[in-house]
């Protein structure tokens, strides 16, 4: 008889979620309050046209090809077509980019339809340097009237790599006494 009676007693089992639901309806507004909502600023860049005819007959158009070098020791804005404009040397451990920001307002004020710059950067250039020069290079500020304003330089961005440093070789061609 002991056995019917357990067979009798057993009864469905109920899933009882109202603990759960109420633990939902506190933890997802709190969830969704307290996330942070993170912002990603794209900058988009170019890259170097692949056929050297066409890129030949589109500088061929412009009036300057602007170019900057990053070395380090140095900074060089430099026309593709005509040589360099400005070598800035480091002040101190920093590359001089006030001096830089000079230079290209010069350039921009002589040549104000110019978007377009190449930053070609030395092997093993830092990637702060190469930010922040791209900082500078797009964007400075401007006094207008009492009000600073953002003015825009040279948005169109492309990178590449530097050809060898020149002087680097030139100096340890020197230092060795020349060729053997």
């Amino acid at each position: 008889m002991s056995r019917r009676s357990r067979r009798k007693h057993t009864a469905e089992a109920e899933i009882n979620i109202t603990a759960f639901m109420n633990l939902m309806v506190v933890l997802v507004p709190f969830l969704l309050i307290t996330a942070v909502f993170s912002q990603i600023s794209i900058l988009e860049l170019n890259l170097p046209a692949t056929t050297p005819a066409a890129q030949q007959q589109e500088e061929d158009k412009k009036p300057i090809v602007l170019e900057v070098l990053i070395y380090k020791n140095r900074l060089e804005v430099v026309d593709r077509q005509t040589g360099p404009l400005k070598i800035i040397p480091k002040v101190g451990d920093q590359h001089d980019f006030d001096t830089l920001v000079k230079t290209l307002k010069a350039v921009k004020n002589r040549f104000p339809d110019i978007t377009e710059i190449t930053l070609l950067l030395e092997a093993n250039t830092p990637y702060e340097e190469l930010v922040t020069t791209m900082d500078k290079v797009r964007v400075t500020k401007q006094v207008v009237g009492t009000q600073v304003q953002n003015a825009e330089l040279f948005p169109d961005i492309a990178i590449g790599d530097a050809p060898p440093d020149q002087q680097k070789t030139s100096s340890n061609t020197s230092a060795t006494g020349g060729d053997a």
